[in-house]
């Protein structure tokens, strides 16, 4: 009874226009997870960047997400591998649900860019495993996808591990963009990168890449290398 005389005065002298305790606000990131410059086993040198933007509150959000390289020096444009906008929504802790349109091609003013739908499922896996997963239909009809799943490994408080690994495949074969069906490609990563402060952290790394299935057979017919490694050398930041 005491008890119950107490909780009804204590909601008697709370004050009306107190606000409520977690008020849902909106903010947003942009992060470069990747922006480096690769050495290659083919004496290639290439610029890589890898970003993805959001903004929104814990439910809703709306993301950018860009990948794309340069060649140093060939005299070919730059190559967008993919720049999508996409709506999203929390549906499970740590996951997210995400659709939208994307674009991927060489920037060039007679460029066929390649526009597509994609759904994607965003988040973080059992055991810390931060995933991507992209399923993307084009205006004719073709049906690609893509992973990318990336881990990281404490080494020090101020310094990590990074494997990644991406692979992409296609459902069927696109003869206007020159990919054929199956699996495409595997390329796995490893880097060390040492955070100056949360906001900027440089890094090192290497890689290995290899075609796989009938993509790697058609580039062997042309007698184009079916397998590449490459040294790295970044910055990961955000703001």
């Amino acid at each position: 009874m005491t008890a119950l005389l107490a909780g009804a005065h204590a909601q008697e002298t709370t004050p009306s226009d107190w606000p409520e305790p977690v008020v849902d606000y909106y903010t947003g990131t942009i992060l470069f997870d990747r922006f480096e410059y690769t050495r290659t086993d083919e004496d290639e040198n290439i610029g890589v960047w890898d970003m993805v933007g959001w903004y929104g509150g814990d439910t809703y959000r709306l993301y950018f997400k860009s990948e794309g390289e340069n060649k140093q020096n060939d005299g070919e444009p730059t190559d967008i591998e993919r720049a999508e906008i996409l709506a999203s929504k929390l549906i499970a802790p740590y996951w997210e649900l995400q659709a939208g349109l994307g674009t991927r091609g060489t920037l060039t003013s007679e460029s066929n860019m390649e526009n597509y739908a994609v759904i994607s499922l965003y988040g973080l896996a059992p055991y810390q495993f931060e995933m991507d997963n992209s399923l993307m239909i084009n205006e004719d009809g073709d049906i690609s996808f893509a992973m990318e799943a990336e881990y990281e490994v404490r080494v020090t408080q101020t310094s990590y591990l990074q494997p990644r690994l991406a692979i992409s495949a296609s459902l069927s074969e696109s003869e206007r963009f020159d990919r054929q069906s199956g699996f495409n490609s595997i390329r796995l990563g490893l880097r060390y990168r040492y955070e100056f402060s949360r906001e900027f952290a440089p890094y090192v790394g290497m890689y290995w890449s290899k075609s796989l299935g009938n993509t790697a057979d058609v580039a062997e017919l042309a007698g184009e290398p079916i397998s590449e490694t490459g040294l790295v050398l970044g910055a990961r930041f955000w703001f």
